[in-house]
């Protein structure tokens, strides 16, 4: 059941949830879908001499507990960029500690770019690895979006967001969900990401994440 934060959604056929988490749950195949958490991004930028704040992982383990908690969960579906970069390795240990506590729980990595940099999980996660497109039903999940034919395509990699301007000179800039007639983009999973907010285009809908909620933006 639906909680009042979540928006659902259909999608080539398909019930969907947006959550607030910035994740899609397909409640169909008890799947959850995140795109672009880059565990590690943080202290890949400390070890690189950018002062950051420490925690973002944890934080974000405490986000995956969370819909877990809440949700019947059977599969997480990581759309690319699991990890930053090589340095991202330190936050390894405590990825490893959160799986152990979901051991029944099915994870397939798609390739992302960062990941190719990053090398592959390591085999203490007991990730399944696959590449760009994973064809599922009538969705097929990607890292980067591009066109898959006779799929509706679901992807991350460019940490969609949107603008919302105010009176004066106010600007508010927001993740979001942007779904589109062959295609839907996810939000960034991960802290420190940028946003990339680009004109709507037709028959496309922008849903926007702020104050723990998914908000539908008129298109």
């Amino acid at each position: 059941m639906t909680a009042p934060q979540d928006l659902v959604i259909q999608c080539a056929g398909e019930t969907v949830w947006l959550l607030p988490e910035r994740t899609l749950w397909w409640p169909a195949q008890r799947m959850l879908m995140v795109a672009d958490a880059h565990f590690g991004k943080a202290a890949t930028f400390r070890a690189r001499g950018v002062p950051v704040p420490a925690g973002s992982t944890v934080q974000a383990i405490a986000r995956l507990d969370a819909m877990l908690a809440r949700l019947p969960v059977a599969q997480i579906a990581w759309l690319g960029d699991l990890l930053h970069a090589r340095e991202a390795h330190a936050a390894i240990d405590a990825l490893i500690a959160w799986r152990a506590r979901y051991a029944d729980l099915a994870c397939t990595l798609v390739r992302g770019n960062h990941d190719r940099h990053a090398g592959d999980p390591p085999a203490g996660l007991h990730f399944n690895v696959v590449e760009e497109p994973w064809a599922i039903g009538p969705l097929a999940l990607c890292h980067a979006p591009q066109a898959v034919p006779g799929r509706y395509v679901i992807a991350g990699h460019v940490h969609p967001g949107v603008v919302i301007s105010g009176r004066g000179k106010d600007r508010l800039r927001l993740p979001c969900f942007r779904f589109g007639p062959s295609g839907g983009l996810l939000p960034a999973f991960g802290e420190f990401t940028g946003l990339w907010a680009a004109p709507v285009a037709p028959g496309e809908a922008l849903y926007a994440v702020a104050d723990g909620r998914v908000w539908p933006l008129l298109s």
